[in-house]
């Protein structure tokens, strides 16, 4: 009986531009090239799959998954093709609630990152897509957050469990992983706090597509059978290297591809049994759409982190929680809200005893405090001018505060943040100093977003450009900046 029509597959192939006969000849071709001589796709096949919703079957999805990860320049997996033959038909209403069972969120995690490793091999641009509004997401994944965590049973310390083969493999090009037990899932969670002090350091994009296979082979791993306590570890190292390939990606401009890494690793911590990480996820897509002038959909997001978060979440995470939803409250114009809630953060921050944070917290130091601070007031400072000495204050602390722990990147961002309140408060002396200084850094540095801050710095200068030093400096700024971005 025909299901109907694949609208996922029709939408998607209409952007292609192919005629079913090409398509099939190309997953031919791409079968072959994967070692699957056998398919024999043809051009009635095709149009079944799209006119009548037939799911073909394994590789084929796999296949198409390629196919269409190619031609159009982004992650393409088989559940945006609509051809996922294990799940049962579902309500809207019931999605979010049986879309993230764990070895359902292994399976994508796997698959989306192994798409990502083959656009970045083959020099693709992730365009096309779109970014979701924050509040598709929050309501998708509100009930799932919601939900009882994964009981996980305890073993005793140094006890060594190896896994064994099972599940299914979701991705074409993963290898299957070797015997892992407790000291390959130390190295692993070594190997993030290694990508993290880099990311920090000098921006996301020479690290990426190394901390995308990284996350690529734990998702791998995760589909097999692991004794308890592994497991749980490794959906941890999961949310750990998911939420930096998000950051990463969202530092390349790479935004769609970055929320989507976003919302796997609050999956993934979740699974972990990790509310608090799973909000910190959440927070980051936050900040990536106050990056991207969309402040309603960081605030629904924010929102969603600080209850997910519930009240396992350390003084220290609330603090950091709260800095970014002043922002949004900021980039709104709010004054009012915005002092309140920095405020409720300085308190939340002063009441760490100490207590051992998660390692994913460990960056969030009196300085990250400082910097948010200083960021949140500059952009008040544009509806508010009052706030503008006291963006200027947290700015040069924090910027102290970074001299010692080789973090140029964010102590870049916090110059960046300066030379833009001194533009707002009409001291352009001030500002100019800053700016260069922002500039003889910004070369070391492999992130966008940083050239996105200056870009709006930029901006604010134009109100000055009448003064010939201004002029002069902003023509150095423009011969050196990256042709904007397309915006998702």
């Amino acid at each position: 009986m025909s299901k109907g029509p694949n609208t996922r597959l029709a939408d998607l192939f209409a952007l292609t531009g192919w005629s079913k006969g090409e398509l099939a000849r190309l997953v031919n071709r791409r079968g072959a090239s994967m070692g699957q001589q056998q398919l024999s796709t043809d051009t009635s096949r095709v149009r079944r799959w799209i006119e009548q919703g037939e799911i073909p079957r394994d590789p084929v999805p796999r296949v198409l998954a390629a196919v269409f990860t190619e031609r159009l320049g982004r992650v393409v997996t088989t559940e945006d093709l609509g051809l996922e033959r294990h799940r049962p038909p579902r309500s809207d209403s019931t999605r979010s609630k049986e879309l993230w069972e764990p070895d359902r969120t292994a399976a994508v995690l796997t698959e989306f990152t192994g798409m990502d490793l083959m656009l970045n091999r083959r020099g693709l641009v992730g365009a096309g897509a779109a970014l979701t509004a924050g509040a598709v997401i929050a309501d998708n994944l509100y009930d799932w957050l919601s939900g009882p965590d994964v009981a996980y049973a305890a073993t005793r310390p140094g006890t060594r469990q190896v896994i064994t083969q099972g599940g299914s493999r979701p991705v074409v090009d993963v290898y299957e992983p070797g015997p892992v037990g407790f000291e390959e899932v130390a190295a692993l969670e070594r190997s993030v706090e290694v990508f993290r002090a880099w990311d920090a350091s000098r921006g996301g994009g020479l690290q990426r597509k190394a901390v995308v296979g990284q996350l690529n082979e734990v998702g791998g791993l995760l589909t097999h059978d692991l004794h308890p306590v592994v497991k749980q570890r490794l959906w941890t190292v999961a949310a750990n290297l998911a939420v930096l390939a998000g950051w990463m990606s969202h530092d390349v401009a790479l935004e769609p591809t970055a929320q989507r890494y976003f919302v796997i690793a609050a999956q993934a911590a979740k699974e972990a049994g990790d509310r608090p990480r799973a909000g910190e996820a959440i927070s980051r897509a936050a900040r990536q759409m106050l990056h991207l002038g969309r402040a309603d959909d960081a605030l629904e997001l924010v929102q969603l982190a600080q209850a997910s978060s519930g009240t396992r979440a350390l003084p220290r995470t609330r603090a950091m929680l709260h800095t970014v939803e002043a922002w949004a409250q900021a980039a709104l114009g709010r004054s009012d809200a915005t002092r309140r809630v920095l405020g409720e953060a300085e308190d939340l921050f002063v009441q760490d005893t100490g207590e051992a944070s998660p390692s994913w917290m460990q960056l969030f130091n009196e300085a990250e405090l400082h910097g948010m601070q200083a960021l949140v007031y500059r952009t008040l400072a544009e509806h508010d001018p009052g706030a503008t000495r006291l963006a200027e204050l947290h700015a040069r602390r924090a910027i102290d505060l970074r001299a010692a722990n080789g973090f140029e990147r964010s102590a870049l961002l916090d110059r960046i943040t300066l030379a833009s309140v001194y533009w707002i408060s009409g001291e352009p002396d001030e500002a100019q100093v800053q700016a260069k200084l922002a500039m003889a850094a910004i070369g070391q540095t492999s992130s966008l977003r940083t050239w996105d801050r200056l870009r709006e710095m930029y901006r604010l200068s134009g109100r000055y450009q009448g003064l010939a030093s201004v002029a002069e400096l902003r023509d150095e700024i423009d011969a050196a900046m990256p042709r904007p971005r397309r915006q998702a």
